[in-house]
């Protein structure tokens, strides 16, 4: 889920202005709606649906170094409309951002990019897979196997990942509802990465291992008018199982999340089910934020604390957010991503 939920860009020609989350609720008239029965179709379902508004490819990764110490890292791609249609050159309503970080128990990188399609600055293609935007990439004959690059300007990644198990979909066979009234995405991951390779940062050259998890989700109108953020979990624990989670913050809280076994087989959770309580707070760049959590979900007996790495890891971008590695203690032990957004004070 995530901001993936808000990015939502109008970028008219020599000038960029952000919607944020309101754009998110208002009416998509026009677009396509997600609808419950799609049968997701793959390789296809990897590339672009020009015919919807918005649209992430979203990759976050837990690592550690030679010397025990744990890092963090995020690649997304957005695509956002201007309307439902593809087109060629300059004539494209496609337009595209990249955002991509690098978190330290101390230090937080973090840098974007911005480009409109048609002109081959920016784009997906399914088979082979490949996303791009300017020279980061994210390309491989398909999801299986990955390498991924991005830049910025105190920092640098290059890193291979490999699929060790199936795609997951998630809600209804991947129809994901955000909301009482209704609103909902087509909503995929590859939770499975194992990743190796090699961080730039100012200090010199780092290599990782580690595990990482991508999320593939598009829709028109993904948010009730009166849902103002979200606080979203990928929990990967030690025994191999994994969780995904979110609370969309409203009128009225909407939950849901997805049981996810070292295999692959997967549980969806009704709204009510995933419940996230914060612990501790933390000021950054003007706002508070709760970056310590404590995490149950009843059913499958998980009780634990997650608690951020780093509590800076702020996302100085278009439309601000935070984003970053989080330990996870308690019942179950292992790592994850936390992304909070909507926290304007």
């Amino acid at each position: 889920m995530s901001v993936r939920f808000f990015i939502v860009l109008v970028l008219l020609p020599f000038q960029a202005m952000a919607q944020g989350f309101a754009g998110l609720g208002a009416d998509a008239a026009g677009f396509a709606q997600p609808e419950p029965g799609t049968v997701l179709q793959f390789p296809a379902d990897h590339g672009a649906h020009t015919d919807y508004r918005i649209e992430w490819w979203y990759l976050t990764a837990n690592m550690t170094g030679p010397d025990g110490t744990p890092y963090g890292l995020q690649w997304t791609l957005f695509r956002s409309a201007l309307a439902p249609r593809d087109g060629k050159g300059w004539d494209t309503p496609q337009l595209w951002m990249g955002h991509a970080a690098v978190t330290t128990p101390n230090a937080h990188h973090v840098t974007e990019r911005r480009a409109r399609g048609g002109i081959g600055q920016a784009g997906v293609t399914a088979a082979p897979f490949a996303a791009w935007i300017d020279d980061w990439g994210m390309e491989g004959l398909d999801l299986g196997t990955l390498r991924l690059t991005a830049s910025g300007p105190d920092f640098a990644y290059d890193v291979q990942l490999n699929a060790k198990g199936p795609l997951v979909l998630h809600g209804l066979n991947g129809y994901s509802v955000k909301s009482a009234a209704g609103q909902a995405s087509h909503y995929y991951s590859q939770p499975f990465y194992k990743l190796s390779g090699t961080l730039t940062l100012p200090e010199g050259a780092v290599p990782v291992t580690g595990t990482a998890w991508l999320d593939r989700e598009w829709s028109s109108q993904p948010l009730a008018q009166d849902q103002t953020g979200w606080d979203w979990f990928s929990l990967s624990f030690d025994s191999g199982d994994k969780l995904m989670g979110f609370v969309l913050r409203g009128g009225t809280d909407y939950t849901s999340a997805t049981w996810i076994t070292a295999d692959g087989t997967t549980t969806a959770l009704p709204d009510g089910a995933f419940v996230a309580t914060p612990l501790s707070r933390h000021s950054v760049a003007g706002r508070t934020l709760p970056v310590e959590w404590r995490v149950r979900l009843q059913e499958k007996g998980v009780d634990v604390v997650v608690k951020a790495l780093n509590p800076d890891a702020w996302m100085a971008t278009s439309i601000p957010y935070w984003e970053g590695p989080v330990t996870i203690s308690g019942s179950h032990g292992g790592v994850g991503y936390l992304e909070m957004t909507g926290y304007d004070k």
